[in-house]
């Protein structure tokens, strides 16, 4: 029975934590409101939502694989948390010619497409870190 507890609690822990991490990416984003932006079929804000959220969980696949308990994984899961918005502070400032943040506000699915690209690809670099 209690692989299906611990399953279930790092179920929890999870969701917890992705929601904490969408919370504090929505908190870094001045120009538009996530969700509100998906409300009305933004499909680039939607993109680089769903690629946050997959590389939140890909972060925290491979802290529940490495870890030897679930303290240690909420640990490696708040800071994979962390490094996927320095991730996306980086992508906003490499960027020079144009606004990650606006181009996403105005729909742009190419950027929305990248973003995506960007926070998954690094949470496997992040992931595969952890030891």
């Amino acid at each position: 029975m209690e692989p299906f507890i611990l399953t279930f609690i790092y179920f929890i822990a999870a969701i917890v934590i992705v929601i904490i991490g969408l919370a504090i990416f929505e908190w870094l984003t001045r120009q538009y409101k996530d969700w509100e932006e998906i409300k009305q079929a933004n499909h680039a804000v939607a993109l680089s939502i769903s690629g946050k959220i997959i590389g939140i969980c890909v972060i925290l696949s491979f802290a529940i694989y490495h870890s030897i308990s679930i303290w240690e994984t909420l640990i490696w899961g708040a800071y994979g948390v962390v490094l996927q918005m320095v991730a996306y502070l980086i992508f906003e400032g490499v960027t020079r010619k144009f606004s990650v943040e606006e181009q996403l506000k105005e729909n742009n699915v190419a950027v929305g497409i990248i973003s995506f690209g960007v926070s998954v690809g690094l949470a496997f670099v992040i992931g595969s870190s952890i030891t």
